[in-house]
């Protein structure tokens, strides 16, 4: 566990601290535009996940930094793409027959 432990560490930034500490390191990347997303790694799980949604997001609802709701229902919504048309039977028999 210890080997796991210190390979993560060096793999990505720690940060330990209290909920306006954590919030205040989110900051400071996202402006400085060192960043435009998070991966967490909570130390216990969904306990340091729980943690994580129920005291630093309200801190970051409260900065302007994490959305209340999602305006969109996809991921393909949020990147602002085109839909793309369904295919139909014959653009699928089409494709198969290409060579």
């Amino acid at each position: 566990m210890r080997q796991i432990t210190e390979r993560v560490i060096t793999w990505h930034r720690l940060v330990i601290g209290s909920p306006e500490q954590i919030a205040d390191a989110i900051e400071e990347w996202f402006v400085a535009g060192a960043v435009d997303g998070f991966n967490l790694m909570p130390d216990l799980f969904p306990s340091g996940l729980e943690l994580f949604v129920d005291h630093v997001v309200p801190i970051l609802r409260k900065r302007g930094l994490f959305r209340h709701e999602y305006t969109h229902r996809t991921l393909r919504g949020h990147l602002g793409l085109p839909r793309v048309a369904g295919r139909s039977e014959s653009s699928r028999s089409d494709l198969l027959s290409v060579r």
